[in-house]
């Protein structure tokens, strides 16, 4: 199939989704069109059967704010036309899936029909979605997207209660590319430079929004630091950064901490960790987590969205009640203070991860693509 896929380009759960996706359809021998205002950060130097397509967005004087919607719906046009394109698979439904609307009533006008199938990812629905000045378009475009699917249950449950959707959501959740992973070489010369006394490593990866709780990352691993030595890595960027690092310097704990910003290798450095903490107020899948268990890193959690539907509480991690920053604290101690447990978990961890490969994965996709193109 020629698809056309449409997503933001940077480090968000969606983008990395979106592309990583891609990436493996075109390995089956499907040509794939990413449309994006930038290139995608995970898709790397050239690959077979996979183009990128720009969107340009002119700088015009008239404008405060760049109408990016429309240019994106003319550069649809465009690369369907030209690039005689089956389907349009739009990640993230704000504004990509009413830009696809707009672009197949275009086409439709030329004589062409191109379906289109609009991935809900999660913000796009919990966050943007509840806005009530976006709730009418977005209602609009899920319903008009020839197929609608949602990364976890949980997501698809609250998509229906907040909006008066008429179009069949099929669940197809996130994943993990399970090669390469299932033996991760750990980096020796990493782990020695973050624990020289071969302390335990607990890690956090996000965009550090509110949203994520970070300072309990930054609580539960104090609690830990009081029983015994380990380390905390910080991965990713955002406005809650620079508040955790403070109350670290506060409490004492900037000697065992390490802040490494925005990085693309988050396996490697994961791989190096013993504990991955994920307290987050919500998550409609918790995709940070389902990477740390790929390499076989067992997960401290929150009990909320999407989340338990990842993490299977006592099996490859714990989950808590928000907020409940002490029992996460003792779960994690008891893990880590327990090296035979530890050990289990981890392997646990992988093999929970492994339903989500996306060899099990991608199959859904596909059969989805088939029953909407004529």
């Amino acid at each position: 199939m020629n698809i056309g896929i449409v997503c933001y380009p940077t480090f968000g759960g969606s983008g990395v989704v979106a592309t990583e996706l891609g990436k493996a359809l075109a390995a089956k021998g499907h040509c794939i069109h990413f449309i994006s205002y930038q290139q995608p950060v995970r898709l790397g130097s050239f690959l077979e059967n996979i183009s990128y397509h720009e969107v340009n967005v002119s700088n015009y004087p008239l404008f405060d704010y760049q109408p990016y919607e429309l240019v994106l719906a003319s550069k649809l046009v465009d690369v369907v036309k030209y690039e005689k394109l089956d389907l349009l698979h739009v990640h993230y439904a704000i504004p990509h899936a009413s830009a696809a609307y707009m672009a197949q009533q275009i086409l439709k006008s030329e004589g062409i029909d191109i379906p289109f199938i609009t991935t809900l990812h999660g913000t796009d629905i919990t966050l943007v979605g509840k806005d009530k000045s976006f709730e009418p378009v977005i209602t609009f475009a899920i319903n008009q997207s020839n197929a609608v699917t949602a990364v976890s249950e949980s997501l698809k449950q609250e998509t229906l209660e907040y909006f008066k959707i008429k179009t069949a959501i099929n669940v197809i959740p996130n994943f993990i590319c399970i090669e390469g992973c299932e033996h991760p070489d750990t980096d020796e010369e990493l782990k020695n430079s973050i624990a020289p006394n071969g302390e335990k490593i607990l890690a956090h990866v996000s965009n550090f929004r509110k949203v994520k709780r970070v300072k309990d990352v930054v609580k539960i691993f104090a609690q830990v630091r009081k029983e015994m030595p380990c380390k905390l890595l910080l991965i990713g960027d955002g406005p809650e950064r620079h508040e955790a690092e403070v109350y670290c310097r506060e409490k004492g704990l900037s000697d065992d901490l390490k802040v490494l910003g925005k990085v693309k290798d988050t396996e490697r450095i994961l791989s190096i960790a013993d504990l991955f903490l994920l307290p987050s107020e919500f998550e409609s899948f918790g995709l940070a987590a389902l990477e740390a268990m790929a390499v076989g890193v067992p997960v401290i959690s929150s009990n909320t969205g999407g989340i338990p539907e990842v993490n299977e509480h006592g099996f490859s991690g714990y989950l808590s009640d928000v907020g409940d920053v002490n029992e996460m604290a003792k779960n994690a101690i008891n893990l880590l203070g327990d090296e035979e447990k530890l050990n289990q978990f981890k392997l646990q961890a992988f093999n929970q991860a492994k339903k989500f490969d996306i060899l099990n994965v991608l199959p859904m996709y596909e059969k989805l693509y088939k029953s909407i193109v004529k």
